[in-house]
Parts: structure tokens; C-alpha cells; sequence
């Protein structure tokens, strides 16, 4: 009964700092609706079995299994995960990264810095999120534009604090990053 307790504390603590995040962020009812899915029962009595408050459920299930049950729920029914943002390419038939909307990455950034906050406790920095995006560069499957956006986005947490991180992503907006060669005024 403790780890039930235990792994929903931290799930719900994990929530309300997200949800905090998302308001400095502006958007509100992205932090409202962040991460239910982790109260269905595939991943809340997963993340029971594999608690251990440190880090993530996900890591231990997947050293059992070789992958996370899950993480596999998770993942493909929220849009803050850039897992979520893959399809087959129409020539190759093979999987590739799809950009992400912006207002994903900002509840990415969110959610990121969230997560550090949690499981590193009174060790967490604001270089803490950057240098856990940057252990796995080059290693993920994202698309180039989320990518960069993101660890900008964690390079400036790093550098100028959240204040001034979260006052530039209230501002940045979808048409800010269209691909080359789209007119938004069309």
C-alpha cells in the first residue's frame, strides 16, 4: 500500500508543478488536462509495480521487460511527447519524427522542467533539464525544429531563469515557426 501511495504522490505532485508551469506559460488548459492518462489503470498499477521515487517507473519496467508497458499507453495519447509525433513516411514506408506544434513544446518544456524539479528534489538547477536533453542529443527521434526549440528553450532556463524563459515562450507563437516555404497570410 506504500508504493500506491508514494507513486500517487509523486504523480500528483509531478501534475500540480506542471499545471503551475502551464500557467506561467499560457496555457492553462493544457496544464489542466496534462498527463491524465496516468490514472488509467494500465499506468497508474504500472507505475505501482515500479516505483522507487527516484526516477521514472518507465526505466525499471523496461530493464524487466526490455519495454515499458506503460510508457506505451503514455506516450501515444499525449501530444507533450515528441514519441507521439512520429508517422511512416509516404515514400520510404518507414517511421520518421513529424514537428510539433508549438504549444506541445511549450507543455514539453513544462513538463520537462517538472520532472527535474521532482525526482532531483533540493538538487535541481535550472541547467538540470538542459543537461538531461543533452545526455540523450543526438540519440532520440525527433524532429530537427522540436529539437532545437526545445533545448533553446532549456538553454535559456539555464541562462536567464524562468522568469524570463516563460515571459518568451507566453509570446512565441505557432506561425513563429512555420517551415520554409509556407505564407501565413494565405
Amino acid at each position: 500500500m506504500n508504493k500506491v501511495w508514494n507513486h500517487f504522490k509523486t504523480v500528483s505532485r509531478h501534475r500540480h508543478q506542471v499545471f503551475l508551469h502551464c500557467i506561467k506559460a499560457g496555457i492553462l488548459f493544457q496544464g489542466l488536462t496534462h498527463d491524465l492518462s496516468k490514472f488509467s489503470f494500465c499506468e497508474f498499477w504500472g507505475g505501482v509495480k515500479f516505483y522507487q521515487g527516484t526516477r521514472s517507473p518507465h526505466e525499471a519496467e523496461r530493464e524487466t521487460y526490455g519495454f515499458s508497458y506503460a510508457w506505451m499507453h503514455h506516450k501515444g495519447r499525449n501530444r507533450h511527447h515528441f514519441e507521439y509525433w512520429s508517422d511512416y513516411d509516404y515514400k520510404t514506408k518507414k517511421p520518421m519524427p513529424v514537428r510539433m506544434p508549438v504549444k506541445y513544446v511549450k507543455e514539453m518544456f513544462c513538463d520537462r522542467v517538472a520532472a527535474s524539479k521532482i525526482y532531483m528534489k533540493d538538487k535541481y538547477t535550472d541547467s538540470a533539464p538542459l543537461e538531461y536533453f543533452l545526455r540523450a542529443k543526438g540519440k532520440r527521434a525527433i524532429h530537427q525544429e522540436t529539437s532545437d526549440l526545445l533545448e533553446k528553450l532549456l538553454t535559456m532556463l539555464s541562462e536567464k531563469g524562468e522568469d524570463e524563459t516563460f515571459r518568451y515562450i507566453r509570446e512565441l507563437k505557432e506561425y513563429d515557426l512555420q517551415p520554409e516555404g509556407v505564407n501565413r497570410d494565405d
